[in-house]
């Protein structure tokens, strides 16, 4: 499995034959070819993580999984899709994926409800990785320590919207992910962030942090 970073929350996964997109905002990586894209995951409404999906589907014909009310949002708009429910699993060709809760506001592009925001756990045979979405700091992630063990977690450190850096430390231990990465930071005014000092105290967890430049790419 390789993970590429393409800027604020959005990340390719890439496995023997399939191209999966989280979040694809793509402001931060607007030449990127979405030829041979096959699934796309959406945490919530917010056009900084719906974002390109719904071009993207209709292009390609990849599925778009999200909540019940942002999939028919995103079917009313001509795209293909794979409803879930927080807590719910579904299983693909390459593995499996739950939504789990995540703290956040949630509407479409026109400002209607969008259905409730989330995060993803995808188990890729022996790798499991979490990606928060959009979230603070929620009694939820020690339980996705305990139940799931993610072996690398996205974390949210912008703060306003989000967790802030001290709070996605504490979120990493809560985890309990050999790997942190860190997004939804520095992309616009609001959500700055020291992502050293991040990664300093992420160490001091006895983790490894993994500050991602946007396009790199890392194999797990």
């Amino acid at each position: 499995m390789k993970i590429k970073y393409l800027g604020h929350s959005c990340f390719e996964i890439a496995t023997k034959d399939r191209k999966i997109l989280v979040d694809p905002f793509l402001i931060l990586s607007p030449d990127y070819n979405i030829e041979g894209v096959t699934d796309i995951f959406v945490t919530h409404g917010h056009s900084d993580h719906l974002g390109s999906a719904i071009e993207i589907s209709k292009k390609t014909g990849a599925k778009i999984t999200a909540n019940f009310e942002l999939a028919n949002y995103c079917a009313s708009k001509g795209a293909n899709v794979n409803p879930i429910g927080i807590g719910g699993w579904i299983q693909y060709g390459w593995g499996r994926v739950i939504a789990v809760n995540a703290a956040h506001s949630s509407s479409t592009p026109e400002g209607n409800y969008a259905g409730l925001a989330c995060g993803y756990i995808f188990a890729f045979g022996g790798v499991a990785l979490y990606h928060a979405g959009d979230t603070c700091l929620i009694q939820d992630m020690k339980t996705i320590g305990e139940l799931y063990r993610p072996d690398v977690a996205l974390l949210p450190i912008g703060g306003r919207y989000t967790m802030d850096v001290e709070q996605a430390v504490t979120a990493a231990g809560w985890v309990g992910a050999t790997t942190v990465i860190p997004m939804h930071y520095n992309t616009f005014e609001g959500i700055n962030a020291d992502v050293d000092t991040f990664a300093c105290q992420i160490r001091n967890l006895n983790k490894i942090p993994l500050v991602m430049s946007v396009g790199q790419e890392t194999d797990f």
